[in-house]
């Protein structure tokens, strides 16, 4: 008897031990709402995605400026922030985007009945929530592919969050207003017209993975497995509507039919394999040049630590079959490439490696 109780606690002793080995690894990322935007993070932390990687991942809801900040000093490894951390680069910070998930921004303009065009709002107010947000930016872009000049045919007014822009369209403070899912399908149901989706007028890295320099130089295979994670969670995104749509109901607490709108009006933005758009990367870096102070210089083909970081994430989708992508690590870029990259830093790492990934299917 004495014999069998201390082999049951050899065994407990153990297995203990065993668990405390192969414990999932904690990490963190942040994210700005849980929203449509964000949905990769929540997907691949209510589907598991992480945990098949080893991962047991807390997403932190932060504000832009508390998420760099808490990216350089390490309070989280990971955000799902792109033009900010570009931003933060050029500015010498320590921190690199990896990958992008969406290939634009998710905003939409929507208008009271009286306007069905862009051209329809010469001469008009239009609401955003904060100047130089990416709502302002998305605006601005849409009445220029619109053909407005919004410096001058149309008059841009800061109102806050989206219901407080919902409310100033209702009460006719403002003729348009932009604002992001499920905003844009509450609008349609006030009456409001949807003039235009952002992803009609521009391409650019909207939502990506950015991590900084330290987990970059000592946990490149860690880097490796959330991308890996959250490609997954793109791709379940695209493939599994039904899916996508219940994941985003629970994780950003709104009603189903809202879930619905929000991922049919931005579905065809989730990048399947997390490269980076040439065109929108320029578009992104112009952005982050004209809030930079710093003074940039021409970037070297591959930097240091891009170049030692491809080397060993060159197996990164080969590995896993379910991913389906290969790396096709295209020699030194070409200078039509380049142009796109003209004015980073020097050891500007903007993904390069990862935007080479391609599906096989």
């Amino acid at each position: 008897m004495k014999m069998q109780i201390f082999a049951v606690n050899i065994l407990i002793m153990l297995f203990g031990a065993a668990a405390s080995i192969f414990a999932a690894e904690k990490i963190r990322l942040s994210v700005t709402n849980a929203n449509v935007s964000f949905l990769p993070a929540g997907v691949a932390l209510k589907k598991g995605f992480f945990k098949d990687e080893g991962f047991e991942a807390e997403v932190i809801r932060m504000n832009v400026p508390n998420a760099i900040t808490a990216l350089v000093t390490g309070d989280v490894s990971y955000t799902l922030i792109f033009g900010s951390v570009v931003r933060g680069a050029l500015r010498s910070m320590p921190m690199r985007v990896v990958a992008s998930f969406l290939d634009s921004s998710t905003h939409a303009l929507i208008a009271r009945s009286d306007y069905k065009l862009v051209k329809d709002l010469k001469g008009k107010t239009v609401g955003i929530g904060n100047f130089g947000g990416t709502d302002d930016v998305a605006g601005r872009f849409m009445l220029r592919h619109g053909g407005l000049d919004p410096e001058k045919e149309v008059k841009v007014i800061a109102l806050g969050p989206d219901r407080a822009r919902l409310a100033g369209l209702k009460e006719g403070f403002v003729d348009a207003v932009v604002v992001a899912p499920p905003a844009d399908a509450v609008g349609r149901e006030m009456g409001f017209n949807l003039v235009m989706r952002a992803y009609e007028a521009f391409r650019l890295p909207f939502i990506g993975l950015g991590t900084n320099l330290k987990q970059l130089k000592e946990k490149p295979d860690e880097v490796k497995k959330v991308l890996k994670a959250l490609i997954k969670a793109n791709r379940f995104i695209r493939e599994n509507k039904e899916g996508a749509v219940q994941v985003l109901s629970e994780w950003a607490r709104v009603e189903r039919a809202h879930a619905a709108a929000s991922y049919d009006g931005t579905v065809q933005v989730f990048s399947r394999d997390g490269s980076i758009p040439e065109d929108g990367l320029r578009l992104v870096i112009e952005q982050a040049k004209g809030t930079s102070k710093s003074r940039a210089t021409s970037p070297s083909p591959r930097s240091r630590i891009s170049s030692r970081y491809a080397r060993r994430s060159a197996s990164l989708a080969s590995s896993s079959a379910d991913l389906n992508c290969s790396p096709q690590l295209s020699d030194e870029p070409k200078s039509s490439k380049m142009n796109a990259l003209r004015g980073l830093p020097s050891d500007l790492a903007i993904s390069q490696q990862f935007r080479h990934f391609r599906p096989r299917r």
